[in-house]
């Protein structure tokens, strides 16, 4: 890797990670000589810069689309300007796109060029004097261009400021102002461009006093009940994610309609791709019922107006709520709301707002929010069944557990892994290829054995995602032995965690089941238990596993009678047995170890003597896998006329009669 490429990895980080600089996938980063610039490319983001998220592209030939007469037509000419730029990179076999702001970049003279969107600076730029204030401030060592509409104006008005500035001054400016936007920062070092950024925000804090930060506001438990009935009332097509927010500065911002008037339109081109331009306002906040009836009566009325759902719904004395179709867009769209009510606040230090006018707001959110739900990588798998969805499993941190976690997130789903292994199961978190999902995952420490354990992490999940879809309840604990080698204790903690566990988890995740169910009628949703054959069948000196087993079985039977009127479908899979696991594997407490030494298999001399007597016993003759699972679990998903079913997937060493 050249070591200027490295550099500009460094830098892009050094910003990105910063989000009073940058939102979302906003801002970008460049690196170039006198024929390449090597640039960001329009999928990824500062903060998770990598040489892969680096596109080349043939300088000249983007010389030419900057001098070339592009026809007036809006609509033709952006396309003309976009499959020029496509032709202009270097390995078009990357199939990456280069963004429109490249062009801006390709026009100044210094070898790195970085471009965000810092809040207090915004505050400036977002402000009835922005065009005094920085002259005032920093005279000559910027160059401020009026607000222009983005990309191809854009582009012509930086040619015009910049050929005027270099007619006077005989170089390229380093520091470029966009109204209404942010900063270019320009220099042939990185550590430059850090100084002149650092130089930049102490003479800006000398106009406006930063607020320090907010203090966050314990989360409402009114809100377990609010946000699953706002999940469905959202959620006309497929079912959404709903983040929410709340502390001083929004409390304060939201407190009544006048205060909220202040932020409801938005003031620069990054609230609009990533919020929308209009937000809904509930002032109705003094019981549930009156929430959600406020709600339910406002959002009819809403879409009429503006032909869209919302993407900021404001409650006062609850915060701001975030609804988009992933996890990582509805916390980009908190962070940018969150930003637009900072700004306006600076904004009203330095004269007061400059809003974006309906047409420059028009402009916006036709070309701007184009491609703004950013696609993961085209070897991200999804499911239309399975995308948005939100799914519990329960002992997900290895195994059986961590198998079916990762199948459902490769899928499109969010997951949410319950584990009493907190190193295990976070590390397993953090093992998740970001890039092959468009869903996301979480760790939550949980007991399953303890139902005020299971009914934290249901509340945790409602509080990240906004509601459940599918819970699984996958758990389990086995220790091997006969009546006369089995305590009490022993058989106790076993029946908690296979039989009782089942119960908490089933009676919690229904509760915010069927509040989405109650809301629409047609939402279908899922509790499976991941049973296994010695449910269908008993097990010779491992009476305590299979008789938690059987009781599971009939836990679903009724669970799916109960539920049923809710379309919550109540299932089991019957797994055989998984040799790889570490219920089998493991070489101090598997069960291959336990069958052994406890002469469950008789004339075995080792763990191999084991494992070959309990393949024959599948006339499939091998194990069972992840894969088979799968397919029973998804199948179970999928359809809708099926519930109380125990599916067996042992190779038919259980075959139902």
């Amino acid at each position: 890797m050249k070591p200027e490429i490295k550099e500009l990895i460094a830098i892009s980080k050094y910003f990105g990670g910063n989000k009073d600089c940058i939102i979302g996938e906003s801002g970008n980063v460049s690196f170039k000589n006198d024929s390449i610039i090597w640039h960001k490319a329009g999928d990824f983001t500062l903060s998770g810069l990598s040489e892969e998220g680096l596109i080349a592209v043939d300088r000249k030939k983007l010389r030419l689309i900057s001098s070339e007469k592009y026809p007036e037509g809006i609509e033709v000419r952006e396309k003309q300007v976009r499959l020029d730029l496509f032709k202009s990179v270097l390995n078009i076999e990357d199939k990456k796109h280069p963004a429109f702001e490249i062009l801006l970049h390709n026009l100044i003279n210094y070898k790195f060029t970085v471009h965000i969107h810092p809040v207090l600076l915004n505050g400036i730029l977002c402000s009835r004097n922005a065009k005094s204030i920085t002259e005032k401030l920093f005279g000559n060592k910027v160059l401020f261009v009026p607000y222009a509409n983005p990309r191809y104006m854009l582009l012509e008005i930086m040619k015009s400021e910049m050929a005027k500035y270099r007619d006077v001054f005989l170089h390229d400016p380093q520091i470029i102002l966009f109204e209404n936007h942010g900063i270019f920062v320009a220099a042939d070092t990185t550590d430059e461009i850090k100084q002149i950024y650092n130089d930049l925000l102490l003479q800006v804090n000398s106009v406006i006093v930063p607020f320090p930060a907010p203090e966050t506001i314990p989360y409402n438990p009114a809100l377990y009940h609010i946000l699953p009935t706002i999940r469905m009332l959202l959620s006309p097509d497929k079912p959404v994610i709903i983040r929410c927010r709340n502390n001083s500065l929004i409390a304060e911002s939201c407190k009544n309609r006048q205060e909220f008037h202040k932020i409801s339109l938005p003031v620069t081109s990054d609230t609009i791709m990533y919020c929308k331009t209009r937000y809904m306002y509930v002032e109705q906040s003094s019981s549930v019922e009156r929430i959600i009836e406020s709600v339910r009566s406002q959002l009819p009325k809403f879409i009429d107006e503006h032909a869209f759902l919302p993407k900021i719904l404001v409650i006062k004395d609850m915060g701001i709520f975030a609804i988009a179709e992933s996890y990582t867009a509805a916390e980009t769209a908190l962070n940018s709301y969150e930003n637009l009510i900072k700004i306006t606040r600076y904004a009203s230090q330095c004269g007061g707002i400059k809003l974006l006018s309906p047409e420059q707001i028009a402009f916006i959110d036709k070309w701007e929010t184009e491609g703004c739900d950013r696609k993961i990588s085209e070897n991200a798998e999804s499911d239309g069944n399975l995308k948005n969805k939100v799914a519990i499993i329960t002992g997900g941190a290895q195994g059986f557990g961590a198998g079916i976690a990762e199948a459902l997130y490769r899928k499109g789903a969010n997951i949410i892994v319950a584990d009493i292994n907190e190193a295990t199961g976070t590390n397993f978190i953090l093992q998740l290829p970001s890039n092959k999902s468009t869903g996301k995952g979480l760790f939550v420490k949980t007991n399953v054995a303890d139902p005020d354990s299971v009914k934290a992490m249901i509340r945790e999940t409602v509080k990240e995602f906004g509601g459940l879809d599918i819970m699984i309840s996958n758990a389990g604990i086995l220790n091997a032995g006969g009546l006369d080698e089995m305590d009490a204790e022993v058989f106790s903690q076993m029946t908690s965690v296979n039989y009782n566990a089942y119960f908490y988890c089933a009676k919690y995740a229904s509760e915010i089941m069927k509040i989405q169910n109650r809301e629409n009628n047609d939402y279908f949703s899922d509790i499976i238990q991941i049973n296994s054959k010695s449910g269908l069948r008993g097990s010779n000196r491992n009476f305590a596993y299979s008789g938690a087993k059987f009781g599971g079985i009939g836990l679903t039977q009724s669970f799916a009678l109960e539920l049923a009127p809710f379309k919550i479908k109540v299932n089991a899979v019957c797994p055989g047995n998984f040799y790889e696991g570490p219920l089998w594997s493991d070489p101090e407490n598997g069960l291959f170890i336990q069958y052994l030494k406890s002469g469950k298999v008789p004339g075995a001399k080792n763990i191999d003597d084991v494992r070959k007597y309990y393949e024959r016993q599948a006339p499939l003759k091998r194990g069972c896998t992840l894969e088979d699972v799968m397919k029973a679990i998804f199948y179970i998903i999928d359809q809708k006329y099926e519930t109380g079913q125990a599916i067996p997937v042992t190779g038919g060493q259980t075959m139902l009669g």
